[in-house]
């Protein structure tokens, strides 16, 4: 039986998902700039997630990478774009039976930031294709999440070194 990582409340409406996401386009590495964090990422630096896609299934292949204690840690995971969101809901199972809600809430024109999130805006991403991001940026993107309902006092920044 799979099981929902974090539980969708009933009649939850959401944050607002981009209209569009090119996977092929999104697609390839991007640097977690500060996130809300989950316990299994305490420690964690140099965060990173690679997306690859599996042309045959449709899927993309997801693996989240970090630097804990000074060692090199990863999990891989798939996601699935959810039918009728064009593309920008998906749902990343790991180990197989774990499931969650991954929604692309913002995203840059050029692919070089986006912004992610979940249905209850507990968790939430702030992504780049470079590991770091300037100040007038980020703030800017911080006032998106602020709009679409997201409780950034709780977004700590990722070091990278």
């Amino acid at each position: 039986m799979l099981r929902r990582l974090f539980r969708r409340k009933p009649g939850l409406q959401g944050p607002e998902t981009v209209p569009q996401v090119d996977v092929q386009r999104y697609c390839g590495t991007w640097y977690e700039i500060a996130a809300i964090p989950m316990r299994q990422e305490s420690g964690c630096s140099d965060t990173k997630a690679e997306y690859t896609l599996d042309r045959k299934s449709g899927r993309v292949i997801v693996r989240n990478s970090c630097r804990r204690r000074g060692k090199s840690a990863s999990i891989r995971a798939t996601a699935v774009p959810v039918p009728g969101s064009g593309n920008a809901k998906l749902v990343v199972t790991f180990f197989r039976f774990i499931k969650a809600d991954y929604w692309v809430v913002g995203l840059a024109e050029d692919y070089s930031w986006a912004l992610v999130s979940n249905p209850e805006r507990s968790r939430c991403w702030v992504l780049s294709r470079t590991p770091y991001l300037d100040d007038g940026s980020y703030a800017m993107l911080l006032e998106q999440l602020r709009r679409k309902g997201i409780d950034t006092s709780q977004l700590v920044r990722t070091s990278h070194g």
